[in-house]
């Protein structure tokens, strides 16, 4: 949204399509728990390495598009800048509880739909016949159906799939859908992973589509088509990067 206050129509369509490439605070929760749990000495250095690894790709992607889509010349960039002053303690404090307030409310919101959803989806059958076999509940028969996809990144597990769809909703989704699925026994991830296919997770989730919002703004923003645009751009880029990362581990030896 902020796109509007730029002059060239050029230079905003490019910046909407750049921006997912900048991870979202909502991707903390994924990056804290995987990191933290694979990478527990160097958890800081990992994350900081998603960080990088995001603004390269985004820079990468920036030179394709402007020697492709948006091949031109961009309007010189000019800005007027305010008088700026140093904020007091009390609009400080006021501004910081308004935006955590906000993201708390929105993300509990959201996550608690997501929970409920994911329970349902694991505990019934196609036909609304309670199950005692996860495999064989509607989430799982929805999650074998996008496997085949990652498996040639790594990590095949029907669960994993799974957390990844429920992250396009919003993607502080994708550590309740794990903890769903767990039981709550998030150490059971040591099985569903090695350190280096955890990464690699990390790697496709730091560049997938953004949530249903962004998505929906980008819609409102430029149109449909646009929307579509970012969506498959994101899409293919994060499991390109996945897969070359995935095949980098491997001819060094990581498994």
């Amino acid at each position: 949204m902020a796109t509007r206050t730029l002059p060239s129509e050029h230079d905003r369509k490019m910046t909407v399509m750049l921006t997912p490439f900048m991870s979202c605070s909502a991707k903390l929760p994924i990056y804290t728990l995987l990191c933290a749990m694979f990478f527990p000495q160097h958890a800081a250095v990992a994350m900081i390495c998603l960080y990088l690894l995001g603004i390269l790709v985004g820079i990468v992607v920036a030179k394709i598009l402007q020697q492709t889509t948006f091949h031109g010349q961009p309007v010189p960039f000019v800005m007027e800048l305010p008088n700026y002053r140093f904020p007091s303690l009390k609009t400080t404090a006021r501004l910081a509880w308004d935006k955590t307030k906000g993201f708390l409310t929105r993300a509990f919101s959201i996550i608690f739909i997501a929970s409920i959803t994911v329970w349902f989806l694991q505990t019934f059958d196609v036909r609304i016949n309670m199950v005692a076999d996860q495999s064989q509940s509607m989430l799982a028969t929805l999650g074998s159906l996008v496997t085949p996809i990652f498996t040639p990144l790594g990590f095949s597990d029907w669960r994993a799939s799974t957390a990844l769809i429920t992250g396009l909703l919003a993607k502080e989704s994708v550590v309740s859908t794990l903890t769903v699925l767990l039981g709550g026994q998030m150490s059971i991830l040591t099985t569903m992973f090695t350190p280096f296919s955890a990464f690699v997770f990390l790697t496709f989730t730091l560049l997938y589509p953004p949530c249903v919002a962004a998505i929906s703004s980008v819609r409102a923003e430029l149109g449909g088509k646009w929307a579509l645009a970012v969506f498959a751009q994101q899409l293919i880029i994060a499991w390109v990067v996945a897969w070359i990362v995935h095949l980098i581990g491997v001819a060094l030896g990581f498994s």
